[in-house]
């Protein structure tokens, strides 16, 4: 188990890699999009005191230099803390702000100091609103930002008798729930109505990166932990097909759920735009006789020409997995995605309306997906899917072709991951997979066509190791 897990967190810094070269640093990736609560304070779970890092740090607990706990690596903080890899991010956080390209956004937006600026410290620090004496904003985004104040759970949960029931009983959040996880990672990863936690379309104006979120990934880069015999004893073995779908699933969600938002889905007379797929509006301009449109056709939003489009990312994968998982509620979800596309022509009562309509369906799906364990067939299915002569051709703008290449790169190594298919020779189809990585590595020399082609490549080879 411990090679594949190195293996995926070879392809999981590979991938971070990729990310940075489309400009996805995980600042963008440390703030966010929303529901009209965060999902924490939603569940009522994390209302306690925020004890801050220093409490978890002592030796006997998570602050050991080496990973030699007999029930958990005990050496978290340091993982945590560690600036070479993408597991340090979160305590980087604040930091990143404070740089170079944190301030001259600060600048652009009028905002003064980001360290400082609530605008930015709902994300790049832990937002509690209780904390303790020894809570520094110095820490970034650190353990309970994601585990939940531990004032009530702090004394308990490591000693005899201990459970994981026990500790999420006194406020522990569950993040072994793949939707509790999603919902989590959310708030600040895709957003929340909360203070600070929504990136709207003036601050990636000023130079933010765009937003993008894939659980399974980045769950994966940030794991400070072994799956080991003891861990699947307490918590279960994760199942990564089921992490990616339901992270999907929630995420469109999101999505819907603020865009429906008063205070968030407009910004004065237009629209808020960080809802479209940015690639809609930003598109080279001709005024020349000879200039053609550079779009392409997407049969799943009918909308008329010349219309921003929704960013669709999570839907197409939500379409590409509901076929295989969830057929006649994959044709449901398919027709509200239309019916919402197509309400956003008309007016905005009218979207608004389809958008309820397509939230309802995309929780029943979130729902489906975690309830469920995903076998080799199905997850071999869903990477087919993706390719699909249904799916392929809605793949005409950057933001979809980026969910679908990271899709099928964790589906793969879900596969890998649970010995479905021999890690060695997954090795002979990275080369297919790194030219789909390569098809939009560039946002403004993205081809729709030589995408499709290159994710066909890929996905071809993935047949080959059934």
């Amino acid at each position: 188990m411990s090679g594949v897990i190195a293996s995926l967190r070879t392809r999981a810094a590979a991938c971070l890699a990729f990310c940075l070269c489309l400009g996805l640093t995980l600042a963008a990736l440390a703030i966010a999009f929303g529901s009209s609560s965060s999902t924490a304070e939603a569940a009522g779970v994390d209302s306690a005191t925020h004890l801050g890092v220093a409490s978890c740090a002592g030796s006997t607990c998570h602050g050991r230099q080496e990973g030699d706990g007999k029930v958990v690596r005990q050496d978290e903080i340091k993982l945590w803390q560690e600036d070479s890899s993408a597991g340090g991010t979160h305590s980087r956080s604040l930091r990143l702000i404070s740089g170079p390209r944190g301030q001259a956004i600060a600048a652009r937006l009028g905002i003064g100091d980001p360290a400082n600026a609530p605008m930015c410290l709902g994300c790049h620090v832990d937002p509690a609103a209780n904390r303790g004496p020894h809570f520094q904003k110095s820490d970034g985004v650190g353990c309970e930002a994601c585990h939940g104040g531990a004032q009530n759970w702090i004394q308990t949960h490591y000693t005899v008798g201990a459970s994981h029931a026990r500790n999420v009983a006194q406020g522990m959040i569950p993040l072994d729930n793949p939707k509790m996880r999603a919902g989590v990672c959310l708030d600040c990863h895709f957003g929340s109505a909360d203070a600070g936690q929504f990136v709207n379309h003036r601050i990636m104006a000023a130079g933010h990166p765009r937003i993008v979120f894939e659980l399974d990934l980045f769950s994966t880069l940030q794991q400070h932990h072994n799956e080991d015999a003891d861990y699947i004893r307490r918590k279960g073995r994760t199942d990564d097909v089921r992490l990616w779908a339901t992270g999907q699933a929630m995420a469109l969600e999101r999505s819907l759920t603020l865009y429906s938002n008063p205070g968030r889905g407009t910004e004065g007379v237009f629209p808020e735009f960080y809802f479209f797929d940015c690639h809609t509006c930003h598109r080279r301009i001709s005024d020349e006789p000879s200039a053609r449109p550079s779009n392409i056709a997407n049969p799943a939003r009918p909308i008329p020409e010349g219309m921003p489009a929704y960013n669709d990312e999570n839907m197409i994968m939500l379409s590409a997995a509901a076929r295989v998982v969830a057929p006649e509620l994959g044709r449901r979800f398919d027709a509200d995605a239309k019916a919402f596309h197509a309400a956003l022509a008309r007016d905005r009562s009218s979207a608004v309306a389809a958008a309820a309509r397509l939230r309802e369906t995309a929780g029943a799906l979130a729902d489906a997906f975690a309830r469920r364990s995903f076998g080799t067939a199905e997850t071999f299915a869903i990477v087919d899917s993706i390719a699909s002569d249904a799916i392929s051709p809605r793949f005409t703008d950057y933001e979809g072709s980026v969910q679908a290449v990271m899709a099928v790169d964790t589906l793969l190594n879900a596969l890998v991951n649970s010995r479905a298919v021999n890690g060695g020779a997954v090795a002979s189809t990275r080369a297919e997979i790194n030219r789909a990585y390569a098809a939009v590595k560039n946002p403004n020399d993205y081809r729709p066509l030589e995408f499709r082609r290159a994710l066909g490549g890929a996905v071809r080879t993935i047949r080959t190791l059934r």
